[in-house]
């Protein structure tokens, strides 16, 4: 198995293959992190390897939603991938007395993580799942622009607003309505696509950031379709 250490940015991924673990040779390299990156990746990796994915072990830290699409890419190309928690890999980079952050060396430290303490195998979500969690977050940013414009109407009724900025609010609101509506018709008819999330409510509750959105709106608004 070849492991390679992916310390992961916005714009970038810095990559570290352990090319001889015995003498302790690292050979690094940089791509953007986008689509076109992630198969140059593996077209460096498989070059200098002469490995198919399937022998290819990706070490990455979990860096908000910045790795998310290269180890879903990575996975669908068939190669294994951990996704480590990064309290986990600070800890292992100070066991080596090594405390800056380099990009490169964060990724030669990913590399040696994996090589050694054998993380467990990242498994993506199912599909539909990721499309639940994506809507339901949609709809809970959407309450939440609501909540903040509903609060500045209730202010300019105290202020001396002017006529036109009072409509501007009750126009943003209207619009953010209509939208959160959509939202929640869109998640109904996910969950009628998909019956084993509307009637599996202890999976849907397993999911973080959606059990509790769901529910509310599935014994409500989304459960009886009264969309206005």
């Amino acid at each position: 198995m070849f492991v390679i250490g992916i310390d992961v940015s916005k714009r970038k991924i810095d990559c570290a293959w352990l090319r001889d673990r015995t003498q302790r040779k690292v050979k690094t390299r940089g791509f953007a992190n986008d689509p076109a990156g992630f198969e140059a990746l593996l077209d460096w990796v498989r070059h200098h390897t002469g490995a198919t994915a399937q022998q290819l072990h990706f070490i990455l830290e979990a860096t908000g939603v910045y790795h998310e699409a290269l180890a879903y890419a990575l996975h669908s190309a068939g190669a294994q991938v951990s996704v480590v928690n990064p309290a986990q890999a600070r800890r292992y980079a100070e066991s080596f007395g090594r405390r800056a952050k380099t990009d490169k060396k964060d990724s030669v430290i990913l590399a040696w993580y994996g090589a050694t303490q054998q993380p467990r195998l990242w498994q993506p979500e199912a599909e539909e799942v990721r499309i639940l969690k994506a809507l339901v977050a949609r709809l809970e940013a959407v309450e939440n622009d609501i909540q903040r414009e509903s609060n500045r109407l209730e202010k300019a009724r105290f202020s001396d607003v002017t006529p036109q900025v009072a409509r501007s609010i009750r126009s943003v609101l209207s619009h953010l309505e209509d939208e959160k509506q959509r939202l929640l018709k869109d998640i109904d008819q996910h969950l009628d696509q998909h019956p084993h999330l509307k009637n599996d409510h202890q999976l849907l509750q397993s999911i973080p950031g959606v059990g509790p959105v769901v529910s509310r709106y599935m014994t409500g608004c989304g459960a009886s379709r009264s969309y206005s």
